[in-house]
């Protein structure tokens, strides 16, 4: 399987990864990059660093670096070909590539095989839904009943699976699946040597990753007597529940203006509340909360409001997770619906203006919520006031935010009629038991002298003269060192008969002067194009700027701090004496030990090529106001 050049040069073309990675991540601006915390590992403080104008991202924390398209591979695992689909996908490019044949489906990678067959069904359950006589008079006819139109029907890409053995699976060998593919991505069954569908007569709902690529599928029966209610998609390698919201594709950019997220049960609720005008809205899917969907709102927004059916006993089960939302630094608020309703059956009720109402009318935050919900049911019994009270610190021990949990501590003090500094007691001993137990024992290390570092445990001083270089041509190529004369002509006419040591340094040279000879220009996105992925990172590590001084605190203090830009020539002069100087201090090493073992009449020749280097030695520390012994 290949896309055509013409389409990947369009792509990139196109590409902008302020808006690749903000469909993924919060990010907020300061200075002149966007920050928000890494995707790919935990961290409380924002290290991931993103450069719209180099195109560029970087992890200060684990060292994750690349351009648009590597975050896109990263975040969702897709390999080079996925991610341009991807992104062709979100920038409307129709990418030109060759028909899948049988035999080019049998090379595909397994991961991308059974997204192939995944995509296939979800299109077959669709064009049943609508096309087939059966799928029209049974399943569209269910949609229609409970009011979804045509469009949140091709938004969600409803379907229906005809009650058949096979019909899924006959078209599917039609198109060219392997069997094998189709039980593994959890669409066909087999058993005992017979192989039938998984879903017949159902109304399908395709879960989706963020990304928009269908993973799996929850089927609803329309009969009383046709075993469970919902059957859903085993988990395979593409579909784990755990790491799955219902609808988060679809809301994911309304989330994110809104900056809140409504959590709901099921796929229905989802559905019924973008009909009622309200699509910042997940599920997850009968199952319970887990810490991976929580990350996964949490690149979006901060705030979560979590709908709750008017069931007292689903209520009390409900509240782990949301002590888990708590725990991952979320803001919750819940919204408890009237006895024996839901999400969707009371937004059908109310009509989209009322529901909304309801909606922010009925918001309550979720220590107040729990701490009334509790002291209803403990009533007078001082057991169950001290059972509900405990109930209440565990949830505050959860919050990250110290300021936080003291503003809950008071509130809570006057709901429960309870002394403050008992809550706080509770506090400090439930978090002292969540920590591990115990007392804290502090321990002095023993001090070691350090031994002075070997010369071998020493920096290669060429290496990071060289890295210097190189991150100057990166970052300041095109600037004018003097009049008519840039930066790089500048090192280019400078550095002629150098040759770096350092062989990824000595690539990225290579790219650069390649380019230059090629387009007349440097582009820095160009070069990465080229780039090893090893050279790639090194080339986004010197791109990459981790601080930058702050316009508040100068003015705050009346201190001027130049930028490395406004003082430019000096930078790069400097550098340039350095390289030059620790080259000419490691060929007189060098020099050196070969007089040590030359035969008498090589001596004196290796002699003025000492003092010959030793005068370009003495010149080059002048100029840099080193004092040299020898």
């Amino acid at each position: 399987m290949s896309i055509s050049n013409t389409s990947l040069e369009e792509i990139k073309s196109r590409l902008d990864i302020e808006e690749v990675v903000s469909d993924f991540l919060p990010l907020k601006r300061k200075g002149q990059n966007l920050w928000a915390c890494c995707p790919f590992h935990d961290e409380k403080t924002p290290s991931f660093s993103v450069s719209p104008a180099k195109g560029i991202y970087k992890c200060f924390g684990c060292g994750a670096a690349g351009d648009a398209i590597e975050f896109v591979k990263e975040i969702e695992g897709l390999d080079y070909l996925g991610a341009m689909r991807y992104l062709g996908k979100k920038y409307g490019v129709q990418l030109e590539e060759t028909e899948i044949t049988p035999e080019v489906m049998a090379q595909q990678g397994r991961r991308e095989s059974l997204f192939i067959a995944l995509g296939f069904a979800k299109d077959y359950f669709h064009q049943q839904l609508l096309h087939h006589h059966e799928g029209k008079s049974i399943g569209l006819s269910y949609f229609k009943e409970r009011g979804y139109n045509e469009q949140v029907v091709k938004q969600f890409e409803l379907g229906y699976s005809l009650d058949k053995w096979d019909g899924l699976l006959k078209q599917a060998k039609v198109k060219g699946h392997q069997e094998d593919t189709l039980v593994e991505a959890g669409l066909v069954i087999k058993k005992d040597e017979k192989v039938y569908d998984r879903f017949r007569g159902r109304v399908i709902f395709p879960i989706h990753n963020i990304t928009g690529k269908v993973v799996g599928f929850g089927a609803r029966t329309l009969k009383a007597d046709k075993g469970a209610k919902y059957i859903n998609s085993p988990e395979t390698e593409v579909y784990q529940k755990s790491k799955v919201l219902y609808g988060l594709h679809q809301a994911r950019h309304a989330i994110r203006q809104q900056d809140n997220c409504y959590l709901v049960e099921g796929y229905t609720d989802v559905i019924s509340l973008h009909l009622s005008g309200v699509p910042n809205v997940v599920s997850s899917s009968g199952t319970s909360l887990t810490e991976d969907q929580i990350k996964l709102i949490k690149r979006f927004t901060n705030n979560i409001t979590v709908l709750f059916d008017g069931d007292q006993a689903g209520i009390k089960a409900s509240l782990r997770g949301i002590d888990m939302i708590l725990a991952g630094g979320a803001n919750v608020r819940v919204v408890e619906f009237p006895q024996g309703e839901d999400p969707d059956s009371y937004s059908r009720k109310l009509g989209t203006d009322q529901f909304k109402a309801f909606l922010n009318g009925k918001q309550k935050d979720f220590i107040s919520y729990k701490t009334q919900l509790f002291l209803d049911q403990a009533g007078d019994d001082p057991i169950n006031r001290v059972a509900t009270i405990k109930e209440v610190v565990s949830s505050i021990a959860k919050i990250q935010d110290p300021l936080q949990r003291a503003v809950y501590i008071k509130q809570c003090s006057g709901q429960l009629e309870v002394d403050e500094s008992l809550l706080i007691r509770e506090l400090n001993k439930k978090q002292l038991q969540d920590s591990g137990g115990g007392r804290q024992v502090i321990t002095v290390p023993e001090v070691v002298p350090e031994s002075p570092p070997s010369p071998k445990n020493l920096p290669d001083t060429i290496a990071v003269q060289e890295r210097e270089s190189i991150r100057l041509l990166l970052n300041y190529g095109d600037h004018q060192i003097e009049e008519g004369v840039n930066l790089r002509q500048y090192f280019f006419n400078e550095l002629e008969e150098v040759e770096f040591k350092t062989a990824t340094y000595r690539q990225i040279l290579g790219i650069i002067k390649t380019d230059l000879q090629k387009h007349g220009a440097v582009d820095t996105r160009r070069l990465m194009d080229q780039a090893s992925s090893e050279v790639k990172k090194a080339m986004i590590d010197l791109l990459s700027e981790r601080y930058e001084v702050s316009s508040l605190w100068m003015d705050r203090f009346s201190i001027y701090v130049p930028t490395e830009k406004e003082i430019l020539s000096n930078v790069v002069f400097s550098n340039l004496l350095r390289l030059k100087y620790r080259i000419v201090k490691k060929l007189i090493a060098e020099n050196r030990e070969e007089l040590r073992m030359a035969e008498p009449n090589e001596q004196q020749k290796l002699l003025q090529v000492d003092v010959a280097l030793k005068k370009s030695r003495n010149e080059l520390a002048k100029q840099l106001g080193i004092i040299v012994s020898d």
